[in-house]
């Protein structure tokens, strides 16, 4: 799902950056109420692992890529906003050390996979957090919505900005970005990610009971 750079237009850039700055500016703040030590060992580890899982990248039809993202599992022990700012980072290092993403499009990539997957995987949980499969539920329903953003940002690339009938930016329309994305991140890329995270989440929990680090 990462976006590389010349994908989206000059105005994506800017109104994604434009939406992300703030809530980078909020979210390190509400990072920094969190980071004692005992858990930055933990954010350290969960992120560096989110890096690892997201560096395997599987092409698509409709020309993208999908794999697993691992903001579910820290948005849930730490909160949204912790799994926002470390799946930021994690995003920013791969851009500009990997150029895995483009730079022009981190803001967009950061909204998708680290904010939205973030928030939707928090909330999933917090509503079935009384049922043993609510951490599979959170981390499939995490990537899938990430998913959505992404198809929704790339396929709408083409309607606004074409040059003598030819896109200048993203080539696909809407339909098939819905279906290269979502569906096949509703149908595998969810899976993955819901079984990462319900693993992980009891492996944590048979260590300590009171897992969750969220006020």
């Amino acid at each position: 799902m990462h976006i590389p750079d010349g994908y989206i237009s000059p105005t994506t850039v800017i109104a994604t950056y434009a939406v992300a700055l703030p809530l980078w500016i909020y979210g390190f703040k509400k990072l920094k109420e969190k980071l004692n030590e005992e858990t930055l060992p933990l954010i350290g580890a969960l992120s560096a692992m989110s890096f690892i899982i997201m560096m395997f990248n599987i092409p698509v039809p409709g020309g993208t890529s999908g794999h697993a993202v691992g903001a579910a599992l820290i948005a849930i022990l730490f909160g949204p906003w912790v799994g926002f700012i470390s799946v930021s980072l994690v995003l920013l290092i791969q851009a500009v050390v990997f150029g895995d993403g483009g730079i022009s499009a981190y803001a967009l990539n950061a909204l998708s996979m680290a904010l939205t997957g973030s928030f939707s995987a928090y909330f999933v949980f917090k509503i079935f957090k009384n049922k043993k499969f609510a951490p599979f539920l959170a981390g499939w329903m995490g990537i899938v919505s990430s998913s959505f953003v992404v198809a929704v940002a790339l396929g709408i690339q083409p309607l606004f900005w074409t040059h003598n009938g030819q896109p200048l930016y993203f080539p696909f329309d809407l339909k098939t970005t819905m279906v290269a994305l979502v569906g096949s991140h509703i149908l595998f890329f969810g899976m993955v990610e819901g079984i990462f995270t319900q693993l992980i989440y009891n492996y944590l929990k048979g260590k300590n009971r009171e897992l969750s680090y969220e006020k």
